[in-house]
């Protein structure tokens, strides 16, 4: 009876130390914040104007982008990161936002403080010629 107690104890150890692993690599991510001055789309999702923060988070071998609203709860989005590259050089961090057809879309997301550019899907051009605005975070 005695060495199934001390099984059992060695047993919820080793969950214990695997449960707090990932917790310890979350401290790691991502984090800030930036402000919307307009209606922005990103991929799929529509952000009203505001201020917002942003978290990445690695969860199994995936990259998520949190957007919350300063004030409030909840997220506002969360996407999946599918195309991360190495950031411009300029070292500054911010939003890359297109323009078409009247609408913002935002296409990159430069984070040279943690070594990332996030690049994200926009709708392709019309015949009409594009504009290209950038907001700082």
């Amino acid at each position: 009876m005695k060495s199934l107690r001390k099984f059992a104890y060695a047993a919820v150890l080793t969950l214990s130390a695997f449960a707090i692993q990932p917790t310890l690599a979350a401290a790691e991510d991502a984090r800030g914040s930036f402000t919307l001055s307009h209606e922005v789309h990103w991929q799929k999702c529509v952000l009203a104007p505001g201020d917002y923060t942003f978290s990445i988070k690695t969860m199994g071998g995936s990259e998520f982008l949190t957007l919350r609203p300063l004030h409030g709860t909840g997220s506002a989005a969360m996407l999946l990161l599918t195309d991360v590259v190495s950031p411009t050089p300029d070292g500054e961090n911010k939003l890359l936002l297109v323009s078409r057809d009247g609408q913002s879309f935002v296409s990159a997301m430069s984070l040279p403080e943690f070594d990332m550019t996030l690049r994200f899907a926009v709708p392709p051009e019309t015949e009409s010629a594009p504009t290209t605005e950038s907001a700082s975070k």
